[in-house]
């Protein structure tokens, strides 16, 4: 009798020691796992980039008053762990564009809002070649992996009705082609408004860089969700 107790009690010891084996290899499973890569890159913020000119560059203004940088803020009060990396140039076409795009992506952006073509309006270039030039840099940016969102802009009315028709549905034919979102105008609700411009009556002054950034952060923060479901990561991070 006193043998049967021990056997079992051994046995029972054996059990026990399996079970404990076992978590032991789950923990050590799930500590593994926590640690992967893939996983700690999702307490990282996003990096989204502005490709742009002048508008996103921040003529005339401060730097912390330059749209990125004000989106960057509205970003995270809102919660949204987002770096937002100024890529504008003053003065830069979509010519110039295709040109900065390698420098743009050593940053590696997850995200590239393409601001650009203002000044090749300005300039009065046949917007035929405007738009094969965004057409080049959403490629280009597309096939790096990075995920594309295109701001779109508005012809000076001086050139006629007929340039204006093509330059301006030139970023809907753009978006449409390359399923990527549109914001359809850049300065919408501080184009050709004096207290929101800068003397140029062209440049965002502070204030109008605060209505730029209030009018497109619905537009960032609905496709920084869609974004997060494409790859795999916390949609508020």
């Amino acid at each position: 009798m006193t043998r049967g107790i021990g056997t079992v009690g051994i046995g029972y010891g054996g059990f026990t020691a399996m079970v404990n084996s076992r978590i032991a290899a789950l923990l050590a499973l799930f500590l593994c796992v926590l640690a992967a890569p893939g996983l700690q890159a999702q307490t990282a913020p996003i990096k989204l980039a502005v490709l742009g000119d002048s508008l996103a560059a921040g003529y005339g203004v401060k730097p912390d008053q330059a749209i990125p940088a004000r989106l960057e803020a509205a970003l995270k009060a809102a919660g949204r762990n987002v770096s937002v990396i100024n890529h504008g140039v003053s003065g830069d076409t979509t010519a110039g564009g295709i040109e900065r795009l390698d420098w743009m992506l050593a940053d590696k952006p997850d995200i590239v809002l393409v601001q650009l073509g203002a000044n090749d309006a300005l300039r009065a270039t046949d917007p035929a070649s405007t738009e094969r030039n965004l057409d080049i840099i959403i490629t280009r940016l597309k096939a790096a992996g990075v995920t594309v969102w295109l701001a779109g802009m508005l012809a000076p009315r001086n050139y006629g009705p007929e340039y204006a028709a093509q330059f301006d549905g030139l970023y809907k034919r753009l978006a449409d082609k390359h399923a990527v979102p549109l914001y359809p105008f850049f300065l919408d609700g501080v184009a050709q408004d004096p207290a929101l411009n800068q003397a140029d009556g062209i440049h965002p002054n502070a204030k109008g860089a605060s209505v730029v950034v209030e009018r497109i952060l619905p537009f960032i923060t609905k496709n920084l969700d869609i974004h997060a479901t494409t790859v795999r990561r916390p949609a508020r991070p």
